[in-house]
């Protein structure tokens, strides 16, 4: 470049910057700046929108990290049970190869003399793919053969125990105790009740009695009619309506499955330890085969009104013919009424499905604190259970067992629920509840169309289990079951972390 042209540059450059100056100096800019600049600085209620977007953007990424670990869990859960259910088959195929077990098995009542012929039914349950995932459900295949009889509480002694019952639902228990052994360290008690699932496809399972009383805890067998290989989603049973288990006494025609019944009751009576059947549970829902009505009225499964209370009353008086009542605690188990269709809210409709006082021994009350969460809903025992108690406590003065219980962590307000849940077991007006069955797995369904995890188990946080652990072992609760000492280290110590890797 020339010096001419670049004296000609720095000239222009200088002018430039001149009558910038000048212009941005001028009243008319300097107003238009101010302006600009206020309008750049956020008003107190972009300030609070801005700090809300924030922390519904934790909130989320919180959530989502959640549910990754939830699934993880969850399928890592069902993996131990399948591995326990296959290492279980395997045990009993090498026995069988040996000659110690064959197709009919002998069960025996130590001290009796009795025994009964049984041939076992393996159903169709696939437990690489089972059916009802959400479910702890009794293998398939035939009970392994009971050599001894553990000792036992007499079912008087049972019926008004002298603690409460700690109960638990895990995926393995009690044909496998991993999962039950470990929730127990965790809350530092071991249960005094155990509970599993089973269809009528299957056949009684006398080694589950005695594995349990072995422990020192009370069976309890939810015992549904209808295959267990049928999902939690089918409502419609044809072969398992309720006037088919029925059948007609009018014009002597036998039930369909009074030949099972029979055999199930005579097996539960040659085996003489006492167990509880919760049979068909739920009744007053809508969303199992044995329910009679919608809350239009509709029928469900071509169940008719009166039905339900006929069957409970059909298969009792089976067990009584056959013995075996002498050793079973019947457990009528309604669902809390809260989120039932209105038409099924009343005392009228749960007073139609009961079947009489000379027909259960307990009131077991299924309650689970879980979303959609209603408006009133305030995370307490009291909106959940207090209502459905009421009605209950207007039917009947049989003890109330919580007999399926949880609490999901969705919604944040888990340790808040478990805390008022023990609580109450310490007012008076609760004396007549002798116990609880906590469901203790997570599990992924579809509500309102959307697929959620509720993370059931009392481990799913560390502030929800530091709560568990308080409430159960506090004496002024009256819990049953074998202290452990401390809780398992991974309680933790920050109540606000959770158990389960982010």
């Amino acid at each position: 470049m020339t010096r001419r042209a670049t004296l000609s540059t720095v000239a222009l450059a200088g002018s430039l910057a001149l009558v910038t100056g000048l212009v941005w100096s001028t009243p008319a800019v300097e107003s238009l700046r101010g302006v600009a600049e206020a309008a750049e600085a956020p008003t107190a209620e972009e300030q609070r929108l801005a700090r809300e977007n924030a922390a519904m953007r934790d909130e989320l990424q919180s959530s989502r990290a959640q549910a990754g670990s939830l699934r993880e869990a969850l399928g890592k859960e069902q993996a131990a049970r399948v591995k326990g259910e296959q290492e279980r088959a395997a045990a009993e195929e090498a026995a069988a190869a040996s000659g110690s077990t064959s197709t009919a098995k002998k069960s025996t009542s130590s001290g009796s003399g009795r025994t009964t012929g049984r041939t076992g039914s393996s159903g169709s349950a696939n437990p690489s793919n089972p059916a009802n995932p959400s479910n702890p459900t009794q293998p398939a295949g035939p009970a392994v053969p009971v050599d001894t009889r553990p000792s036992a509480p007499s079912k008087g002694e049972l019926l008004d125990p002298g603690q409460r019952y700690f109960g638990m639902y895990t995926a393995q228990a009690p044909f496998s105790w991993s999962t039950l052994d470990d929730a127990a360290a965790k809350v530092a008690r071991t249960p005094s009740l155990v509970g599993w699932f089973s269809g009528w496809d299957k056949p009684f399972r006398s080694d589950a009695v005695v594995r349990a009383w072995e422990r020192g805890m009370l069976p309890m067998l939810t015992w549904e009619s209808r295959p267990s290989t049928s999902g939690n989603d089918v409502i419609e049973e044809p072969d398992h309506t309720l006037p088919i288990i029925i059948g007609d006494p009018a014009t002597g025609t036998p039930g369909r499955y009074d030949d099972y019944l029979r055999q199930y009751a005579r097996d539960v009576a040659a085996l003489g330890l006492p167990m509880a059947i919760r049979l068909d549970h739920e009744m007053n829902g809508v969303w199992y085969p044995w329910s009679e009505q919608t809350g239009s009225g509709a029928s469900i499964n071509g169940n008719r009104p009166g039905d339900y209370v006929a069957m409970w009353r059909h298969v009792h008086d089976i067990f009584e013919a056959e013995g075996a009542n002498e050793h079973v605690i019947w457990v009528w188990s309604p669902n809390i009424v809260n989120n039932l269709p209105a038409a099924l809210q009343s005392v009228e409709n749960l007073a139609g499905l009961y079947p009489g006082d000379a027909y259960v021994d307990w009131v077991g009350i299924s309650g689970y604190y879980r979303p959609p969460y209603k408006v009133e809903n305030n995370h307490t025992f009291q909106y959940t259970y207090d209502r459905t108690l009421n009605q209950v406590r207007s039917l009947t003065d049989k003890p109330i067992l919580l007999s399926e219980v949880g609490a999901s962590e969705i919604g944040g307000k888990k340790p808040t629920w478990v805390r008022s849940f023990f609580q109450a077991f310490a007012r008076p007006e609760n004396a007549d509840i002798i116990g609880f069955a906590w469901f203790n797995m997570a599990v992924s369904t579809y509500s309102e169309g959307q697929l959620i995890t509720n993370d059931w188990r009392v481990d799913s946080r560390r502030n929800s289990l530091a709560e568990f652990v308080t409430g159960l072992n506090n004496p002024a609760h009256g819990f049953g079951g074998t202290p452990l000492g401390a809780p398992a280290p991974d309680e933790g110590t920050d109540p606000e972390d959770s158990l389960t890797p982010d």
